[in-house]
């Protein structure tokens, strides 16, 4: 990896082995590198009791393996605490969207407000060039949105050591964001709400490794994060979801409704269904699948057949496009409906300001609002909305 002038760049830690190669790597390229923990809303134990949860992302045992991997690549270690600011902006949008009777995504919002929100922009106002993270995503930078990449091939992913946290990029050019070279742990899907002042400042120095590649790094660099195993939840829910929502949603039971709208059951409350589920559907002779909630009426919509789930349109609110604007329209795309899914081929159009229509070639399974559609050209991530209908 080349050597550098020396640019500030605040890594943050989760204790976790991406973000540590992360940081070894960039201190490895000449990069002046701060490591910094956020402490995130823990939830109370009960809603009258004393003490918290622990929360996944900054347990104890986190920042303590966070601590050894700071000490052991010889840079400064921080703890910031961010708890007021994730509760606002993070965990009550997640109740908030659950009692609308939508399915939440609180990772993208996460990512947008608090890590390259808020962080950022303390980051900055410190000295410091960038921030990076253990993201698997890549950014790569051009003159205008018009010089596309392409789209497959090794410009993308070098099969050298010789990887992109290399060089200080130049701020002048247009970052633009890619997935990562391993699919599997691709993450931009969590990144369509960054914009340009954001991403400028950004550095994925694993985007471009794959994991088994990145845990030998680990291992290289001697970091005690090496089998530090994957955690996937949301991480301030310490039980599960429904426990969770049921501390702080007040639930209203409802019927179970067929298509013809015929009442068949019971329902214990909306928020704890979401389009596609099957399990935890209290009815004899199924299987059922949820393929719509009605909150006008408080119904559960139900149905045998998995034909009703599939639709072949959406429609996405708040829409954010990585080059600040839109591409021209109607523009054909790929599109992922949630994380884990295949890219779907799909035509999208503007409905009006930051709302707009997508048409699927194929008609998709369990569109869920609430969820995140995420538009793709190629291995380039163009945008996203919100899923609302």
């Amino acid at each position: 990896m080349n050597k550098v002038n020396k640019n500030r760049v605040v890594v943050g830690m989760s204790g976790g082995v991406d973000s540590s190669v992360a940081a070894a790597l960039l201190k490895q390229a000449g990069f002046d590198v701060v490591g910094v923990m956020m402490r995130f809303w823990h939830a109370p134990r009960s809603l009258g009791g004393v003490g918290k949860e622990e929360n996944k992302c900054c347990s104890l045992e986190s920042e303590r393996m966070a601590r050894l991997v700071a000490k052991k690549i010889g840079i400064p270690f921080y703890v910031l605490n961010v708890e007021k600011e994730f509760k606002k902006k993070v965990v009550d949008y997640f109740l908030r969207e659950y009692k609308n009777g939508k399915t939440p995504n609180p990772c993208v919002v996460c990512n947008k407000e608090i890590k390259f929100g808020l962080l950022l922009e303390k980051a900055l106002k410190l000295g410091a060039d960038f921030i990076a993270t253990g993201h698997y995503a890549q950014i790569f930078r051009s003159r205008s949105a018009t010089n596309f990449f392409p789209a497959v091939g090794s410009p993308l992913c070098p099969s050298t050591s010789l990887r992109t946290s290399g060089p200080r990029p130049a701020k002048s050019l247009l970052p633009r964001l890619f997935t990562a070279c391993d699919e599997s742990k691709d993450q931009s899907y969590f990144l369509w709400q960054l914009n340009q002042k954001q991403l400028k400042h950004v550095l994925f120095p694993v985007g471009n490794y794959t994991k088994p590649e990145v845990r030998e790094l680990a291992k290289k660099f001697n970091l005690p994060t090496a089998e530090t195993p994957e955690s996937q939840e949301v991480c301030f829910v310490s039980d599960s979801t429904n426990n969770f929502l049921k501390k702080y949603l007040k639930p209203k039971a409802g019927n179970i409704v067929d298509l013809n709208n015929k009442i068949i059951g019971k329902h214990n409350g909306l928020c704890f269904y979401t389009i596609g589920q099957r399990k935890g559907i209290e009815l004899q002779q199924g299987p059922w699948f949820v393929v719509d909630k009605n909150f006008k009426k408080d119904t559960l919509v139900v149905s045998k057949n998995q034909k009703d789930l599939f639709k072949k349109e959406l429609v996405a609110k708040n829409v954010n496009w990585i080059f600040g604007t839109a591409p021209k329209l109607p523009l054909k795309i790929k599109v992922k409906i949630r994380y884990g899914a295949k890219e779907a081929s799909a035509t999208i159009y503007k409905i009006k300001a930051k709302i707009y229509k997508l048409e699927f070639t194929k008609p998709q399974r369990a569109i869920t609002p609430g969820q995140s559609a995420v538009f793709y050209r190629g291995k380039e991530l163009l945008g996203g909305g919100a899923i609302d209908n």
